[in-house]
């Protein structure tokens, strides 16, 4: 079972097609990549966006070392995801109702829904606010267009997955460009961005809300699910040999994938940093603020770039969210609902906020720590399953992975309930 709705046309099938019998001989690496640039785009959407801004802008570049972290967590997690869509050929929805107590499966079901609701929020929102900042068009009727074009994108599931990769790649290139020349014109120091991406350093009350909010952002519980579906039945291991060629290829294809949104995600905060903490606007925490502040400080050819990296953000995360859900629902209770009908109903949460005139860029924020809480849910089984030998096979969690992924589990969790602690006031000062 896959997220598309119909099969895929035919094409590479196998290993051995991938490596010796296509157009692709002298490039091996070429079919191999895409599932993990699809999930990387969740690890650059409009909650990313803020986070990071509101980070950069108050903090400076004191909290780099948290997106460098968050990303090498999100390597290892996504490497694992796609493993078990490859030695199972199961996504993990599938796997934890085939192997899990069904109330158990039914409650990690409701959270994910829950999850993929917030998740769909904040990236709608995003695109939406950013074709409102590009062309000066009313927030609703810039909702609307936003709507439009995620279901544009959608559509090209009926052609198969490769044109949805080749989108998402092109979409994920703007927002790289985009920031590059936004460094361009932001001129940081370079010195202290490289001492705190190593230094860790907080600073307060806020900047632990920021931090989690920036994990949340960043290791998303939905691309998880995702992720295990895009490799499950892509290109088929016909042997044990096959199995290990196909992940040696896949974790190239994350290595390359988030190493490109960790770039990303950071030039985000260090452009607020060297732009707005530098100039002592240290309050600059909504994406409207942003544009705002940096045609001034920056000309109006940088905030035309950052609402324009917002819309390719905001689509491209909007389609994936809505795939996610679909493999969710699919997976943890066999049921699926057409991918348009699914696309409109979460567009629903979006609507209602713009409606209600509640501040999105402080929804976008909130509903990333809202993300940071289902983590768990997601990475603990993820982690349960890769490490068992009946599940996987040959490709079986080693033992030092096995642990690497528990402190990674363990250490969200810790900070989710520190956070949770922080915003209830039971927490101290760092």
């Amino acid at each position: 079972m896959t997220f598309t709705e119909t099969p895929l046309p035919p094409g590479l099938r196998t290993v051995d097609e991938a490596l010796h019998r296509s157009r692709f001989r002298r490039f091996r690496i070429l079919p191999f990549l895409g599932p993990a640039f699809i999930a990387c785009v969740a690890y650059i959407d409009p909650g990313n966006f803020a986070t990071n801004i509101a980070g950069g802008s108050r903090f400076g570049y004191r909290l780099v070392w948290v997106i460098v972290a968050a990303n090498l967590l999100a390597m290892l997690i996504q490497t694992l995801s796609a493993k078990l869509g490859i030695a199972t050929q199961r996504n993990l929805p599938e796997v934890c109702r085939e192997r899990l107590p069904r109330r158990l499966s039914f409650f990690l079901w409701l959270q994910a829904e829950a999850i993929a609701m917030a998740t769909d929020l904040a990236e709608f929102l995003g695109a939406a606010i950013g074709i409102h900042l590009l062309t000066g068009i009313g927030l609703f009727p810039a909702a609307v267009i936003a709507g439009l074009a995620a279901f544009a994108i959608l559509e090209l599931l009926r052609f198969g997955a490769r044109p949805l990769e080749a989108v998402i790649a092109v979409l994920v290139g703007v927002i790289g460009v985009c920031y590059v020349i936004e460094l361009g014109f932001a001129n940081p120091d370079y010195h202290q961005v490289l001492k705190h991406a190593v230094v860790p350093q907080f600073g307060g009350n806020e900047a632990v809300l920021l931090a989690v909010g920036i994990l949340g952002a960043t290791v998303m519980p939905h691309v998880i699910y995702l992720h295990s579906a895009l490799t499950q039945d892509r290109i088929v291991a016909e042997s044990d040999a096959d199995e290990k060629t196909l992940l040696r290829y896949t974790r190239i294809d994350v290595l390359i994938a988030m190493t490109v949104a960790g770039l990303i995600n950071i030039a985000m905060l260090v452009m607020a940093a060297s732009t707005f903490f530098k100039s002592g606007r240290t309050h600059v925490d909504s994406l409207e603020g942003a544009h705002k502040t940096l045609e001034p400080l920056l000309g109006g050819a940088s905030s035309a770039l950052f609402a324009l990296a917002l819309i390719a953000s905001g689509l491209s995360s909007s389609a994936i969210g809505t795939l996610a859900g679909q493999v969710v629902m699919q997976g943890f209770i066999r049921r699926r609902i057409p991918v348009a009908l699914r696309r409109l109903v979460t567009m629903v949460p979006a609507f209602v906020v713009i409606g209600l005139g509640v501040d999105p860029s402080r929804t976008l924020v909130i509903s990333q720590v809202v993300l940071s809480f289902g983590i768990p849910f997601a990475l603990i089984p993820l982690v349960y399953f890769t490490a068992r030998k009946d599940v996987m096979g040959g490709l079986v969690n080693r033992p030092v992975t096995t642990v690497a992924a528990s402190l990674v589990a363990a250490a969200i969790v810790v900070l989710n309930v520190f956070l949770l602690a922080q915003t209830l006031g039971l927490g101290t000062v760092l």
